[in-house]
């Protein structure tokens, strides 16, 4: 079973918190805007989910 981190464009503040908090590099910063570049690494932690405070990110399950 993996993870699938989504990133909601229009909640995404461009603060770069999930970029520095992820373990295993899932996000990159385009256009000021989070973008998750490796999801398939996504080890389900939910640590960007922890520090993204306008709840721009949700990891579901697949």
């Amino acid at each position: 079973m993996g993870f699938n981190p989504i990133v909601d464009e229009a909640k995404c503040q461009g603060c770069e918190e999930c970029v520095d908090v992820c373990p295993v590099n899932v996000f990159e910063m385009q256009d000021g805007k989070s973008v998750p570049v490796n999801a398939e690494e996504c080890l389900g932690c939910e640590s960007c989910v922890e520090v993204c405070e306008p709840g721009a990110i949700t990891i579901e399950e697949s």
